[in-house]
C-alpha cells in the first residue's frame, strides 16, 4: 500500500530504526503513536547503514524482513524497503525528502516522525536536523506523566521545541509539518541491545519479542556469537 493511496488527510507516522532486532518496545511505540496521534497508518523504515551508532549485528536484509514478520499481522502498519534497497548511508532528512515525492507522498499530506525522548533529545547532533521539522512534524513517546522537559534539552533545541509544541494532536493535520508532539507511551523495560546480549550469551528472548522473530533468529544462527 502506498502512501499515496490514502485520500484523507490524517496524518502518517514514519518510524526509522536499525531494528537490530525490531521487538515489542518499537511495535508498542508505534502502536500507541497510531492511537494518540490520530494517525492513519505508521510506515516503518529500516535503515540500510545506520549512521549514528555501530555497524549492526545482522544485515539490511535480515532486519528488513524481520520487521515485515513483525508488523504482518497489523493492518495500520506498513514497510518501507527503500532504504535497505539503496544500499547507502541513511539519513533522516533524505528520507523525509524521498517520502515528499509526488508519486510517493506529496508535499501536503501531514507526515509525522515518531522518535523516543532519548532519541530527540540528540537531534542537534543529526544531518541536517534543522531542515526535520520542514518537512514532518515530529512525534515524541515519553514515560506516561513524564513529558520532554523543555529545560532539559540543548539550548537550541530548546527554542525550537517551545516554539513547535502543540498540545493537542489535532493540530497535527492542520499543516504537512513543523509541529511537535508528545505522547505517553507503556513502558517496556526492553533493548535490542539487551536481547542480542541475550542470545548472544545463550539466553532465551521469549516475550521481548514475537515469537515468529525468534524462530528466524534460530533458524538463521543470528545473534549467537559475541
Amino acid at each position: 500500500m502506498k502512501m499515496s493511496d490514502f485520500a484523507e488527510n490524517r496524518p502518517l507516522g514514519v518510524f526509522g530504526g536499525t531494528f537490530d532486532p525490531v521487538h515489542f518496545g518499537h511495535l508498542r511505540l508505534a502502536e500507541e503513536a497510531a492511537d494518540g496521534l490520530g494517525l492513519a497508518c505508521v510506515r516503518w523504515i529500516p535503515a540500510g547503514q545506520p549512521l549514528l551508532r555501530d555497524s549492526p549485528r545482522c544485515s539490511a536484509a535480515q532486519r528488513l524482513e524481520m520487521v515485515r514478520l513483525a508488523i504482518a499481522d497489523n493492518p495500520r502498519f506498513e514497510l518501507d524497503a527503500a532504504e535497505v534497497d539503496a544500499e547507502q548511508p541513511s539519513y533522516t532528512v533524505p528520507t523525509l525528502e524521498r517520502l515528499r515525492q509526488v508519486e510517493i507522498c506529496g508535499e501536503r499530506r501531514p507526515l509525522v516522525l515518531l522518535v523516543g525522548a532519548d532519541v530527540f533529545s540528540g537531534l542537534t547532533g543529526w544531518y541536517r536536523w534543522q531542515s526535520v521539522l520542514e518537512l514532518a512534524h515530529i512525534g515524541v513517546a515519553h514515560r506516561p506523566g513524564f513529558p520532554v522537559d523543555p529545560d532539559s534539552l540543548p539550548a537550541d533545541l530548546a527554542a525550537i521545541y517551545r516554539e513547535r509544541f502543540c498540545e493537542k494532536s489535532d493540530a497535527l493535520r492542520d499543516s504537512p509539518a513543523g509541529r511537535i508532539v508528545n505522547f505517553p507511551m507503556t513502558q517496556l523495560d526492553i533493548s535490542a541491545t539487551r536481547i542480542r546480549n541475550l542470545l548472544s550469551n545463550g539466553c532465551g528472548a521469549r516475550y521481548l519479542m514475537p515469537d515468529l522473530l525468534l524462530d528466524y533468529i534460530r533458524e538463521h544462527h543470528l545473534y549467537m556469537e559475541k
